[in-house]
Parts: C-alpha cells; structure tokens; sequence
C-alpha cells in the first residue's frame, strides 16, 4: 500500500504527472461527490477558510532575505501554520506576511527549524523532496506554485484548467503551449469539480526575485538552530495569465480580493500523540493536496500604508489587535 508520502513524491505530485501519462481508473470516477456536496465538495466549510490583509509599502524591499526592512516589522504576521489535515497546531512555528506596492507582491515566512536541512542545489529539482516552504498564486483558470528549500533551491510550476485553455490565447506563450503541457488530476484530491489540469515545468515567473537566510548552521546536527527566512518578490506585470481571465487589475485596487496559499512541508513529522502530516498550512485544506484554489485564504489587498497605518493604530489604541 502506498503511503502518502510515497503517493506525494513517486505518483501524484507534478513533477512525476509531467513525465507519465494521465489515466483515470474506475475507481476515482466513481468517487464523485455525494448529491448534497455538490455545492460544496470539498473538505474544509467555507467560513474556516483564513482572512489576510495584505497592506502596502513605501519602503524599498531589498530581497535579501533578511525581512530586515522596518515594514516587514509592522506588517501583520500571520498566525501559526497548522496541520494541513487535522488544523491541529504544528510542532514548529511558521509564519507569513504579504506587502505590495505598485511592482510588486512581496511575501515573507518566518521559519523554525532546530536542525535546518536541504540537500537539493539544481533549479526545479523536487524540492519537496526536502523540508520546504511553499506559495501558491490562484488566477480565475490557472494558478501558479512555487517552492523553496533552505539551501534556496526553487521548483516553478505553472497550471492551467484544461476546460479553461481554449478561453485564453495561452498557447501564445511557448512555455504554455499544448505540446509542452502534461496532465495532472491532483494529489490527494482528484475529484475537483473543474476535473483536470494541464501543467507546465517550462514557465518561470518573469522577474521573479527570491532569497533565504539561515539562522543557524545548514546540515550540522551538533548545534540547534533558530530556523530560516524567506523572502519573495513577485512583479504584477509578471502575472498576465493568472490576470486575465477575469481582467483583474494589477496592481490590485483597494479592496480586491485574490486568494493566495501558503504551506509548508517537512521530511519529519512530530512524534505520537500527535497526528502529523508533515504537512502545514496557514489554512487547513483537510486532504493531502495543495492544488485546491477553492481552499487558498482570502487576501484583501488594502491600499493603507503599512507605516501608517501602525502609526494610526497606535494614536486610536489599537495597536497590536
């Protein structure tokens, strides 16, 4: 029997669904949603799904991977990463924060990590093949996954719904384009009501900036470690076909919503009692699979500065809440 690790890193996931053939067996047809789902069918209600308000930024964001800059301190942080099964609260703490400004999206994680790990060096390796941090950008008809290691080691993927291909001119991108695609069907979830997905390993996110900070000694045991730093910037020109389906604007205007995912997956789980995927989310999707844009946390994009909206929370009392 294949456990889910070996189903997430030998079968499923898509780094492996790029180089095999997309068959689907009788038996995931007929795991079709029971009538009274249909609405709704997937494992996780709708109001435990995360709010996030993600706040400009005047500052200039050098992506170092320090999160030194003054804003990433005033910034809010998210709350702890859960277990992406149960939601019950995970052994080591991870954080996140989103700025912007009219460039870019900027993402930040704070990472824990006694013994920081990573053996993997070449871009687009399997990342999750070592401990990682993930991020996940959802457009109307496609949606973007990125990862990364401690070492700095990224995985790029792109995924478009194949319903939706002929709605865009995708193909005009020659990393889009039909021949280069593979098929996917999800990872623990291969019921999604919008079916299949083509993916691309070609398409690099244009501009792309990224940068990790270890606090600590990476692969040396004989020490503890505080953990490690992520840092992320994202230009919004960059962002086309997860932009045009639904012609959203970008840079976002105030009060536009997007839905954006952040993870976390670790090669070590806690020990018993606790019931430990090995996976963590800042928002539970309740299977073992990352690709369910429907379960992403909301992202309210707000076009107070983050400076001062700290400096006007501090005046009214709110500082902190």
């Amino acid at each position: 029997m294949l456990t889910r690790e070996k189903t997430r890193r030998l079968a499923t996931r898509c780094a492996m669904a790029a180089l095999f053939p997309l068959v689907l067996s009788a038996a995931a047809e007929e795991k079709k949603p029971a009538a009274k789902d249909k609405e709704w069918p997937f494992d996780v209600p709708k109001e435990e799904i995360k709010h996030y308000t993600a706040l400009r930024t005047s500052e200039k964001i050098v992506v170092d991977g320090n999160l030194s800059e003054k804003s990433w301190s005033l910034a809010p942080r998210s709350p702890r990463f859960v277990d992406c099964l149960t939601g019950e609260r995970a052994m080591y703490d991870t954080r996140v924060a989103v700025l912007w400004d009219d460039e870019n999206l900027y993402v930040g994680y704070w990472v824990e990590e006694p013994n920081v790990r990573a053996t993997l060096t070449q871009r687009d390796s399997n990342i999750y093949e070592n401990n990682d941090v993930e991020f996940f950008i959802a457009g109307k008809d496609a949606y973007y996954e990125f990862e990364i290691n401690s070492f700095g080691t990224i995985y790029e993927v792109f995924f478009i719904w194949q319903e939706a291909y002929d709605k865009c001119d995708y193909a005009s991108d020659p990393a889009l384009e039909k021949s280069k695609l593979g098929g996917f069907n999800g990872v623990g979830f291969t019921r999604h009501p919008r079916g299949l997905r083509w993916l691309s390993r070609h398409w690099d996110f244009p501009g792309a900036q990224t940068a990790v900070q270890v606090q600590g000694t990476i692969n040396d045991d004989s020490d503890k470690d505080k953990g490690w730093t992520v840092e992320l910037a994202f230009p919004w020109k960059g962002m086309k076909w997860l932009a045009e389906a639904d012609k959203r604007s970008l840079p976002p205007k105030e009060g536009d919503v997007w839905r954006l995912d952040f993870s976390r997956f670790n090669q070590y789980r806690a020990p018993a009692p606790a019931k430990d995927s090995g996976g963590w989310f800042l928002s539970r999707h309740g299977v073992w699979d990352s690709h369910i844009p429907e379960l992403f946390p909301y992202v309210h994009f707000s076009a107070r500065d983050v400076e001062a909206k700290n400096a006007e929370d501090k005046e009214t009392g709110k500082e902190g809440k």
